[in-house]
């Protein structure tokens, strides 16, 4: 642990690194509490040159929190479509409505009262008022944690609570207090462009001589890596209805009525978003998909339509490697489904909101059409 002078050389030298380098984002030129709050929901588990887009159009759609208050979860699922982990953005939503109702529009500057939020957690919380409204709160995720990692050489498992508790001591005793919010995004900048998980780039460190891990050679295989759950296969049929105008049929998100402990539970799978019909298989797809159909598409002669392959779809959720095959069924006339929406097969997520598996399924199932 840093103190005295070797603490004020290392704040120095890592915020004067971070005020000529840091890359220029979009949330970076404002400090208002909603766009930083939104950046900071969106970068979860998400790359920023992917979120970059999503942002802006976002806030072009809801340029304050009434806005987002205001708007239906369908739209606001719509414009989040493709960006995944969809729960973010229904907790957003709820948090906006929360903001509008209880806090008369604005952000809450307390802690406690931000954490209440749904969607917010410690981390979350600590990076949107330190940098929106100068809080002394030192943010810890997974970049954070690394840097730190490196700088003591703490061996073992950082998310370990008791270790992950010392990390987060630590962080806040580097803390800058002038400065919490550029001290944060300067730790953060830090881990996601030179002390990265693989060959950090240590000769351009502005801290590299407070490195602990650095002067032991052992910087790169810190943090020690977490043992990961074992993938497990699914297999998926989907079925694509196209009419003769390029016009297909989505199913409305699914209820959660089943175990969610089921890796093939097709709920989860398509995000609880609007989705092609979709079964889970074991067996021959189209047979099993077929039952499926009979059973939504009650009075047709099911028998006699026709199913072709359109390949296979490979996508990922969590720890499922999902193979999906999808068949194309083309009709003259789209068949009656509860509930069920007619959108256009070329641009399925023009007027619903849908996951990036079904964008996936309908993509192939044009593809195999323009070949043949």
């Amino acid at each position: 642990m840093l103190n005295g002078g070797d603490l004020v050389t290392f704040r120095k030298q890592l915020l004067g690194w971070f005020r000529q380098f840091q890359r220029d984002l979009p949330w970076r030129r404002t400090k208002d509490p909603y766009g930083i709050w939104l950046s900071e929901i969106m970068l979860q588990q998400t790359r920023v040159a992917t979120v970059i887009p999503y942002y802006e159009r976002f806030l072009r759609r809801f340029p304050d929190v009434r806005a987002l208050a205001n708007a239906a979860e369908e739209e606001v699922l719509r414009l989040w479509s493709g960006l995944g982990y969809y729960r973010r953005a229904r907790n957003l939503h709820k948090a906006a409505q929360q903001i509008v109702a209880n806090h008369a529009g604005q952000f809450p500057m307390i802690e406690g009262d931000a954490l209440a939020l749904p969607g917010i957690g410690n981390y979350t919380g600590a990076a949107i008022l330190s940098i929106a409204f100068g809080k002394r709160l030192a943010v810890l995720d997974g970049n954070v944690a690394r840097v730190l990692a490196r700088l003591g050489a703490i061996r073992g498992d950082v998310r370990e609570l008791q270790r992950w508790q010392a990390l987060q001591d630590s962080a806040d005793s580097y803390l800058d207090p002038l400065l919490p919010g550029d001290w944060n995004q300067a730790m953060m900048e830090l881990g996601a462009t030179l002390c990265t998980p693989k060959s950090p780039q240590c000769l351009l460190c502005p801290v590299a001589k407070f490195c602990e891990g650095r002067k032991l050679g052992i910087a790169e295989s810190l943090p020690e890596k977490r043992k990961k759950r074992a993938n497990v296969e699914v297999t998926l049929a989907a079925g694509v209805f196209a009419d003769e105008n390029g016009w297909t049929l989505l199913l409305p998100p699914p209820e959660e009525e089943g175990p969610l402990v089921l890796a093939d539970y097709v709920p989860t799978l398509v995000s609880r978003l609007w989705h092609f019909p979709t079964v889970s298989v074991t067996g021959d797809p189209s047979a099993k998909l077929r039952a499926s159909l009979r059973k939504l598409v009650r009075g047709s002669r099911n028998g006699n339509l026709h199913f072709v392959p359109a390949g296979k779809v490979r996508h990922t959720v969590t720890y499922r490697d999902i193979t999906i095959v999808p068949f194309r069924i083309s009709v003259k006339k789209l068949p009656r489904i509860k509930d069920a929406r007619r959108v256009p097969l070329r641009d399925v997520s023009s007027v619903l909101p849908v996951s990036n598996l079904t964008r996936k399924v309908a993509r192939a199932v044009l593809a195999a059409s323009a070949a043949r």
